[in-house]
């Protein structure tokens, strides 16, 4: 039997039968779970469609995020290969929402007390942790509808705990593969660093057929680093040419804890990504990244928020797009210092590298600071590809075509190498190069 369509009702994209037997498959997971849920898709229906009025979604093309005609896949056969071509700790790979392979996690760390399990596992056996941290943080960023979305229907979440003053060297991976026409998934991680903890997540968003088949994919992280802790998390993405796509991720950084998070976004139609990360304790530090090779007519639109709430913290936020054909990017960044942030060092750059005479890039820096004793910047550029280094390169007997990888490769090196693990770095250098095959 075909899963139910998220299919025009009462109101366009909704089904309540599609909740229903979501929420039914699930009777066994906690009662707050289900409650979260209920109230989430509640908050989902209530909520309305993002608007031209609407500050937050500013340039942004409203007419395509259309819900209607969605399934909920439940077909899992499809073999489906590793992203991860490096060494790891463990791994998680979900097909249309279903965990399908799985690493163990050595035993010397599990005796440690670290946790590395899918959602709906970690719910069952370590439902109070969960319930702790869970969306305790949530961006607000305009995708509130989308996030209500998320939570009421996730299945394919991934849940890691490392426990305070455990140090793991090698990456967690997880996978989120979505396979078939008019499908959707709506993937959760939640990450809990313990004080003085130290690990680093990578996480692959793929679509596994056809690069034309529609697609929706709703995804929300919560990080969260305590005292003295460091998190590296690496999120990249390569939906379908036809996929709608959210993403959205909270960050929170306590007393002299360090956070980078790095988002490589390569896929999509329609591909919105928000990202606010939260300075709570004196001496955090958040390093916020991103990197988009945005080509055809895809649209990439990020929004985010630094907020410094505590004094003595720092954050850099450093986002590059390069753009090819017709391809539009949005970037709308704000840096908000709080009354007690004093001695807050904050900075936020957007670079364009326009390959098109036809591509667009929009750029909405902003500073809002209500302290008198900070250090705060903010900026952005958007310059076309130096001619004379295109001719210098073809002039060598290099195609076009890879000249324009050489120079977008190191227009992004400055980001690149940000990461300490150069075997993570070299991962990323070969998924952008990717992009430019002919």
């Amino acid at each position: 039997m075909s899963a139910p369509a998220l299919s025009s009702s009462a109101l366009p994209g909704l089904d309540s039968v599609l909740f229903a037997a979501h929420l039914s498959e699930r009777a066994s997971l906690p009662a707050w779970w289900l409650e979260a849920k209920k109230a989430a898709w509640n908050q989902f229906l209530a909520l309305p469609q993002p608007s031209r009025t609407d500050e937050n979604w500013r340039f942004s093309n409203l007419k395509d995020l259309n819900l209607d005609g969605f399934t909920l896949p439940e077909d899992a056969s499809q073999k489906i290969a590793s992203s991860a071509t490096f060494p790891q700790t463990a791994e998680l790979v979900f097909s249309n929402r279903q965990l399908v392979t799985r690493s163990t996690l050595p035993a010397d760390l599990a005796a440690k007390g670290v946790i590395f399990a899918p959602l709906d596992e970690a719910l069952r056996d370590h439902g109070d942790l969960v319930k702790q941290y869970f969306q305790k943080h949530p961006a607000s960023l305009g995708s509130e509808k989308f996030v209500a979305l998320n939570t009421a229907l996730t299945a394919s979440g991934a849940f890691l705990y490392v426990p305070a003053g455990v140090e793991v060297a090698l990456p967690f991976v997880i996978q989120h593969t979505l396979t078939g026409a008019n499908v959707a998934t709506f993937p959760h991680t939640l990450v809990v660093l313990g004080p003085r903890a130290k690990a680093t997540v990578v996480e692959f968003f793929v679509s596994g057929g056809t690069a034309t088949e529609r697609q929706l994919a709703a995804g929300v992280n919560d990080l969260h680093a305590a005292e003295g802790a460091q998190l590296t998390y690496v999120g990249a993405q390569h939906w379908s040419r036809e996929t709608l796509s959210f993403q959205v991720n909270s960050i929170a950084v306590e007393r002299d804890a360090r956070v980078l998070a790095l988002n490589l976004h390569l896929g999509g139609r329609q591909s919105r990504h928000e990202s606010h990360s939260r300075l709570l304790g004196p001496g955090a530090h958040s390093e916020m990244l991103a990197l988009t090779v945005a080509s055809g007519a895809r649209e990439f639109d990020q929004r985010t928020l630094q907020t410094h709430i505590a004094p003595n913290t720092t954050s850099n936020l450093l986002y590059k797009n390069a753009l090819l054909d017709t391809a539009k990017t949005i970037f709308s960044g704000l840096i908000i210092v709080e009354p007690d942030a004093q001695k807050t060092d904050a900075y936020q750059k957007n670079r364009n590298l326009m390959l098109s005479d036809e591509a667009e890039a929009h750029s909405l820096p902003g500073l809002e600071i209500r302290a008198n004793d900070v250090r705060c910047s903010h900026g952005s550029t958007s310059a076309r590809i130096d001619s004379e280094q295109e001719f210098y390169l073809q002039a060598r007997g290099i195609n076009p075509t890879e000249a324009r990888r050489l120079l977008v490769s190191a227009f992004f090196e400055e980001v690149l190498n940000k990461l300490d693990d150069e075997v993570l770095h070299s991962a990323l250098t070969a998924l952008i190069a990717s992009q430019f095959k002919r």
